[in-house]
């Protein structure tokens, strides 16, 4: 049985607040960007550390691919908030299918860097250098940042095939919300690898 969307009605002249789901993704995101801080906090220190980095033997960066690819991703958020607003506006169709072009832009991304983590396991691994390490660290959780957003999106996709909620409304706006973060956490994490180019 669908619930019907609630109207965002004014209470005392106010609109209300955010729905407490946007929140807990707002904490959420506040610790994952602590966790990515530390970890380019200690890709910059090993950097400063390090006589040469990479180091000999391990190939720079590549810069032009995951350039484009960080922009694809990026791009996706615009889908993703236009999902939020139009289920806001208890739009299902739209919703739904802006939530698919996100999702396959995601996947496309996702899978584009999967072939190059994997090619760059055969050029150099994580345990040789400290520079190796930390490579594989950042771009291994950000790739599973990455895959978390896939599997709500495809989530959202599969409640959303039933109907459009306030309760479902309120997890599009919340998981838009973690996109846009993860989003910016990519673009954090390719600029810091490629800092190593310049």
């Amino acid at each position: 049985m669908s619930v019907p969307l609630i109207p965002n009605v004014r209470v005392n002249g106010r609109r209300p607040g955010r729905p407490v789901g946007w929140w807990g993704m707002a904490v959420l995101v506040a610790s994952e960007a602590t966790l990515f801080g530390s970890f380019i906090g200690t890709y910059y220190y090993l950097r400063v550390h390090t006589a040469e980095w990479p180091p000999a033997g391990v190939p720079g960066p590549r810069v032009v691919v995951p350039l484009v690819l960080a922009g694809a991703l990026a791009a996706s958020s615009l889908p993703m908030q236009a999902a939020s607003v139009w289920a806001r506006a208890g739009r299902l169709a739209a919703a739904r299918a802006a939530l698919a072009v996100a999702l396959l832009v995601q996947s496309g991304y996702l899978a584009f860097q999967v072939i190059q983590y994997h090619d760059d396991l055969h050029r150099f691994g994580p345990s040789g250098s400290a520079y190796g390490s930390i490579y594989y660290t950042l771009l291994g959780a950000d790739h599973a940042h990455v895959f978390v957003g896939i599997v709500l999106v495809a989530w959202l996709l599969v409640k959303l095939a039933r109907g459009l909620t306030t309760y479902r409304s309120n997890a599009v706006r919340a998981i838009a919300f973690y996109w846009h973060a993860v989003n910016l956490l990519t673009l954090v994490v390719v600029g810091t690898i490629l800092s190593a180019a310049v």
